[in-house]
């Protein structure tokens, strides 16, 4: 018998250049990404607040799930990935 692991090889290939991947190709989020990393230039943060735990290398876009570096790569986790990151969302679209 043969398993695929899945979230094992992120569809993620796309993102190159404008997210910053881990060495696997995981989405980097939270305290792992820069805010250097687009165009080698950094991102103004908003205030001084923290980088939110689901937030990428570019402020105000999120990511969960598979594709997260770091996470647990389990259905029912990136499902509280998810509703956890939508308070966050919430609160970057009142910053706008």
């Amino acid at each position: 018998m043969c398993f695929r692991w899945r979230g094992a090889k992120p569809n993620t290939e796309w993102l190159q250049g404008c997210l910053e991947l881990d060495d696997k190709g995981f989405i980097r989020t939270g305290h792992e990404a820069s805010p250097e990393m687009r165009a080698g230039v950094a991102e103004p943060r908003i205030g001084a607040r923290p980088k939110p735990e689901y937030e990428t290398s570019l402020p105000r876009v999120f990511a969960v799930g598979d594709v997260r570096s770091g996470s647990t790569k389990r259905v029912a986790a990136a499902v509280g990935e998810g509703s956890a990151c939508i308070s966050l969302v919430h609160r970057a679209l009142a910053e706008a």
